[in-house]
């Protein structure tokens, strides 16, 4: 019976819920149609989770093979990339003043699903092989977040709004996006190196496009020497793991995290395999870089990841040779076509797209943010999404183990009642529509 409670989608309803998947047009993006297909991505990701997390058959990937629909999740998450960038940034600098902020916080979170889901069954070579030639915009789109996040401080503060005013919601939603942008780079780290690991399988143009399109290996040096989820600051090391930041102390210092180990797997992928070897341009730049690897490789590192000695012998011989110039392939290039192609049909159109959506989406009626709250409710099975946590849930003010949980919306967990207290205003508005109380907004 446990079991069974554990479950969000039978097999069958996996299969009605993906069958029914579609790429909407960027001026549908937060529609009513948008938002159902938001929820049942969101079922379908937490499906997948449960299934992979328990080792047990992972229908929902099996049936995104089978019907064609990996495509559809990678156009999905480049829809809404570019909707954040030409569309949201426009209706930030808005005077624009909504009931709620979940429609536009909805898409926002939109992207992280969808980067999660994709983590979780691109695990699997045959995802990727089914994806085709998308595989190719995908790799683009984890250059772009990649890239982003080099060396980028990431601001994690909790500073709650001084009012209840539309700008400060917007604000919230700007701080929101940044803490997402973070979540997603994480997934994405893991994304490339399954796309590293898959290469023989993937587009001819793909190694080529890896090596000297966007200089990966480059890329994942400045991971390795500026890594955004790790924080040195006064005296101490903080290491983001599963989700949450954690002091490391002592020798936990040179334990290696997931993140680190996906970078390091990734490098060993392209450094090892001859046909990447041969087609990048060891030019003075790129093999300085690749070779300050050598001072990362510590015994501590071998043990932990023993494939890198063979790695570790390349570099050493690499540092006292010059490669032999790159070979020129003469097969034509295939290019990424999908997010250009939704770029040029939406060019000069991104202020009359916000406006739209400002009007008809994302500032509900009363009765809307009840239906809603409702659908929310329906959609986030919360003693499934107990069932993944991993250890002790954390006061979302404090960070200190929570034993308490909000009892209206159960979204939020705190420590203390002091902590639940001082968190109100800025959870309020959640609160109420996920509770589904909006006659309390009306009256505040």
């Amino acid at each position: 019976m446990a079991e069974e409670q554990q479950q969000v989608l039978m097999s069958v309803e996996a299969e009605a819920l993906i069958e029914a998947l579609e790429v909407f047009p960027i001026k549908n993006i937060g529609s009513p149609k948008w938002q159902k297909q938001h929820e049942y991505i969101e079922k379908l990701n937490m499906q997948a989770l449960l299934s992979a997390s328990a080792q047990e058959e992972e229908f929902v990937k099996e049936t995104l093979i089978t019907l064609g629909k990996v495509t559809c999740l990678i156009e999905d998450l480049l829809s809404v990339e570019i909707w954040k960038q030409n569309v949201f940034n426009v209706i930030v600098q808005t005077n624009f003043k909504p009931k709620t902020s979940i429609p536009l916080y909805m898409v926002l979170y939109h992207e992280a699903t969808l980067a999660n889901l994709l983590e979780t069954i691109l695990f699997h070579k045959e995802s990727l092989e089914s994806a085709e030639d998308a595989t190719l915009d995908l790799l683009d789109y984890c250059y772009r977040k990649l890239s982003a996040s080099v060396g980028r401080k990431f601001d994690f503060s909790e500073n709650l709004p001084k009012d209840g005013s539309a700008v400060d919601t917007l604000k919230e939603l700007e701080k929101q996006q940044e803490k997402m942008d973070f979540e997603i780079a994480v997934k994405v780290v893991s994304i490339l190196r399954y796309l590293t690991d898959a290469l023989d399988s993937l587009p001819l143009s793909m190694a080529s496009r890896m090596m000297n399109t966007h200089n990966i290996p480059c890329l994942l040096v400045e991971l390795v020497e500026n890594p955004p989820w790790t924080k040195s600051e006064n005296g101490k090391t903080t290491k983001y793991i599963e989700g949450k930041w954690e002091e490391m102390k002592g020798p936990e210092v040179l334990q290696l995290t997931k993140i680190e180990a996906q970078v390091w797997l990734s490098i060993y992928n392209l450094l090892m395999n001859p046909e990447c070897l041969k087609k990048y341009n060891f030019n003075s730049f790129n093999k300085a870089q690749v070779v300050k690897l050598k001072s990362y490789m510590t015994e501590v590192l071998l043990d932990q990841l023993p494939m890198l000695c063979d790695m570790r012998r390349y570099l050493e011989q690499l540092s006292m040779s010059d490669p032999n110039p790159p070979k020129l392939d003469l097969v034509l290039e295939q290019l990424p076509e999908i997010r250009d192609r939704i770029i040029s049909s939406n060019e000069g159109k991104w202020k009359g797209i916000a406006k739209y959506q400002m009007k008809h989406f994302f500032d509900p009626s009363n009765d809307e943010i009840k239906q809603q709250a409702q659908r929310l409710a329906d959609t986030y099975n919360f003693d499934v999404m107990d069932s993944l946590l991993t250890e002790v849930p954390k006061c979302c003010v404090c960070g200190n183990e929570a034993t308490k949980r909000c009892s209206r919306c159960r979204v939020e967990w705190y420590c203390k009642r002091e902590c639940q207290v001082k968190h109100w205003p800025k959870h309020k508005q959640v609160c109420d529509t996920m509770s589904g109380n909006v006659n309390s907004q009306k009256s505040s």
